[in-house]
């Protein structure tokens, strides 16, 4: 499974870059107006150093202003995944950008039937939000699953990025269902290492190392 940095803060992605936990990026409008820096300038900076996809999203509404967006995203890098809205206007959007070759990240997943027609029209990938779901009480968890099914019945090559990720569990979760992807905070991606039984058991080695009185440097 690839791990999605979501976040456009260039030193949290290179601390993650440097151990090669980064498969690539995504970014979105509020990533942008969290790092408080011009969305073409921040996404080269990513580009020069993640080899892999790199999710720059556009903002207008309409097919054909999104295209045209879409396309000046694109020239940053070839590595540019366009990410466009789920939206009848972004699916147009995606047919036409997916079919000069570039890739296209459709986000904002919501159901099964979103997912379905996304990889239709030829996305790259498919961004189902996860927590956002289980924010009003429903199983985003069960989404990856469904769209998984769906996917493999018919040999669609859209990628499952699975988005929203709130927890190590949802990593977890995801990478057990089948997700291609998962985008995920630094946080996130950090909280994996950690567990209560490492530290305990490191606390223990370092008590019984120092009785012995002995230095390996």
């Amino acid at each position: 499974m690839k791990f999605f940095i979501d976040t456009a803060d260039v030193d949290a992605i290179r601390e993650l870059h440097d151990l090669g936990m980064v498969d690539g990026v995504t970014t979105n409008p509020s990533l942008i107006l969290k790092s408080g820096r011009d969305i073409l300038e921040v996404t080269k900076e990513i580009c020069s150093f993640v080899t892999g996809p790199v999710s720059a999203e556009v903002v207008a509404l309409k097919a054909d202003d999104m295209i045209a967006e879409g396309r000046k995203l694109a020239a940053i890098a070839p590595n540019i995944a366009v990410k466009v809205p789920l939206t009848w206007d972004g699916l147009k959007t995606c047919k036409v950008l997916s079919g000069e070759g570039f890739m296209v990240n459709v986000t904002l997943c919501f159901s099964a039937n979103q997912a379905l027609i996304a990889a239709k029209a030829g996305a790259t990938f498919i961004s189902p939000f996860i927590g956002r779901l289980d924010d009003i009480n429903l199983d985003g968890l069960d989404l990856i699953g469904d769209i998984r099914t769906i996917y493999d019945n018919y040999g669609f090559e859209t990628q499952i990025l699975a988005a929203s990720i709130r927890s190590a569990n949802h990593v977890k979760d995801c990478a057990m269902i089948g997700a291609d992807v998962i985008t995920a905070p630094p946080a996130v991606i950090k909280a994996l290492a950690s567990h209560v039984l490492t530290d305990k058991g490191l606390e223990q080695f370092l008590k019984d190392w120092a009785k012995t009185g002995q230095k390996i440097l």
